[in-house]
């Protein structure tokens, strides 16, 4: 017997399965999961006078995009912040944060982000350009890689942070000749005050609320929330899977807890965290920091800073022990890499873990990829290793900044893209978010082009195919989460997780994809987003 569809999706730009190009069909969806593809002219007789249809002409049909590196809670308490990086003095960025505070008198705390020392022209992150202007509230103002904040006194208070303070593990307190804090957090520093912001569940179901919307609006219906940094606490975890029982979540969270030994912690996620929308799915650590805080490990010195590669967040021999106690287990381990040695590190640490508890489907990642020496290239594949790659980070340092730290060979090897994809690894895209903003289109923009927004072309040789862009931002995380048997492509059988753009990218120039709008989104079936009619057919 032939069901009736209780939605139908066509047009004349569908991107089926792993095809390379769209083609006219009709998608039929039957509660949650796509039922059958189908050329539209025969969908007519799966559909009655209840089946919604939607047709959509020329624009582009695909699976909805799935960002596989996020931190979720944070991203939406950065969404209304005040954003410095155009700022190119200390006090400029503190006037633009007294601007954002004067218009925000009730808010117990001001919040802000991305500022980027190097692109000042005067002036060093202090807490007296930020006293003189807003004395009675905190104020914790994020690095543009987010690895580092800057502080006013209040916040130093608020965190119990003096001269007498010592620096956490793998954290400073940077000080003055005096021996006082300057306000300069470095690393897991930052968390003596983040760890003591009030926060409450109002302010979480509000954060999770805008996300929500956002995800939606930018056809993002799967995420790997990656947690807040540098804490990286599963509490969300209880307000995710709430949503989930409500009937509100309208996107799909994997979320991670830290790798740090303990494993029955994990297990006990693992158990609890299965569900259709809300899944467990690992462990997270950072194995460094970030090359412009000279906290990301390289395998030789800085080249403006001789006297240091870097270092490690925990020593070698304890992240290879917890990542071999984790596989031992059948938990996923994804490492924090920018520099070369962090990421030879990482890979180390997976290819003991083989040797120790044999081969498996593992599918272990490495974050970011930033730099790799070109005798780790091959082994990402050789191990099955996962390159969690987030294209749009090629706009948030200049180039001339960042050679200015590596030096010019070292260049070559940093956000590769095209060769390690022809060297056979599996290459998955995510954001980062809020380190950029949630949209997916800009960083396919960054991935097929590699220009930033100053024109500079990174690498024109690492350039990708649309396809391989778009791929890894829906069926390769799909696999990472080993959920390709649901997930990440339109076939029958699938969740159904659909989105459609107001144009086809493969039918436009390039400059285009950076403008492009998402006008509906579908998770589960359900229409969370939507700027369109229904048609008839």
């Amino acid at each position: 017997m032939t069901f009736i569809a209780d939605i139908v999706i066509s047009g004349n730009a569908v991107l089926i399965g792993e095809a390379d190009t769209p083609e006219p069909a009709a998608i039929l969806i039957k509660e949650n999961k796509i039922a059958e593809v189908t050329a539209i002219e025969d969908c007519k007789k799966y559909t009655d006078e209840k089946t919604k249809i939607y047709h959509f002409e020329d624009q582009l049909i695909m699976p909805g995009f799935h960002d596989f590196h996020i931190h979720l809670l944070m991203g939406g308490l950065l969404n209304d912040s005040v954003r410095l990086h155009s700022a190119r003095s200390a006090k400029e960025a503190a006037q633009m944060v007294k601007k954002y505070a004067d218009a925000k008198p009730y808010e117990p705390f001001v919040i802000g982000c991305s500022w980027e020392q190097n692109q000042w022209e005067e002036g060093e992150p202090h807490r007296c350009y930020l006293d003189e202007l807003i004395p009675d509230r905190p104020v914790l103002l994020y690095q543009a890689e987010f690895h580092s904040a800057w502080v006013n006194s209040k916040a130093l208070e608020l965190a119990g942070i003096n001269r007498d303070t010592e620096n956490p593990a793998y954290g400073e307190i940077v000080k003055d000749e005096h021996g006082e804090p300057t306000g300069l957090l470095l690393e897991h520093a930052v968390g003596l005050v983040t760890s003591v912001l009030p926060i409450s569940l109002e302010i979480k179901e509000k954060l999770l609320d805008n996300f929500l919307k956002e995800a939606a609006k930018n056809g993002v219906t799967s995420v790997h929330d990656l947690l807040r940094i540098p804490d990286m606490s599963v509490e969300e975890a209880e307000l995710y899977a709430d949503y989930e029982e409500a009937g509100k979540l309208t996107t799909r969270v994997h979320f991670v807890a830290p790798l740090n030994g303990d494993l029955e912690l994990a297990k006990s996620l693992r158990d609890k965290y299965k569900s259709n929308m809300v899944q467990f799915c690992g462990f997270k650590q950072f194995a460094d920091g970030v090359t412009t805080s000279f906290t990301a490990y390289l395998l030789e010195p800085y080249s403006n800073n001789l006297s240091t590669k870097g270092g490690t967040v925990f020593p070698e021999e304890t992240i290879k022990k917890w990542t071999v106690e984790a596989d031992r287990e059948g938990f996923r381990v994804r490492f924090h890499c920018i520099g070369d040695g962090a990421v030879h590190l990482a890979l180390d640490a997976f290819e003991k873990a083989q040797q120790e508890n044999g081969v498996r489907d593992s599918r272990h990642s490495i974050e970011h990829v930033e730099m790799i020496h070109p005798n780790d290239i091959d082994r990402f594949g050789q191990l099955g290793v996962l390159a969690s790659v987030q294209p749009e980070h090629i706009n948030v340092t200049t180039r001339d900044v960042y050679e200015e730290l590596i030096g010019e060979e070292r260049m070559k090897y940093n956000y590769l893209l095209k060769t390690m994809i022809d060297r056979g690894t599996t290459m998955v895209f995510g954001t980062d978010y809020p380190v950029v903003g949630l949209s997916p289109l800009p960083g396919i923009y960054r991935a097929v082009t590699r220009l930033d927004d100053e024109g500079v072309v990174w690498d024109g040789n690492e350039r990708i195919s649309l396809k391989d862009a778009l791929y890894a931002y829906t069926a390769a995380p799909a696999y990472g989460s080993f959920r390709e048997q649901e997930l990440g492509t339109i076939k029958a059988g699938k969740l159904a997780d659909i989105i459609v753009l107001d144009r086809n990218l493969f039918d436009v120039p390039y400059e285009e994809i950076k403008n492009t709008k998402v006008v509906f989104t579908m998770v589960d079936g359900k229409v969370v987003h939507e700027i369109v009619e229904e048609f008839s057919l």
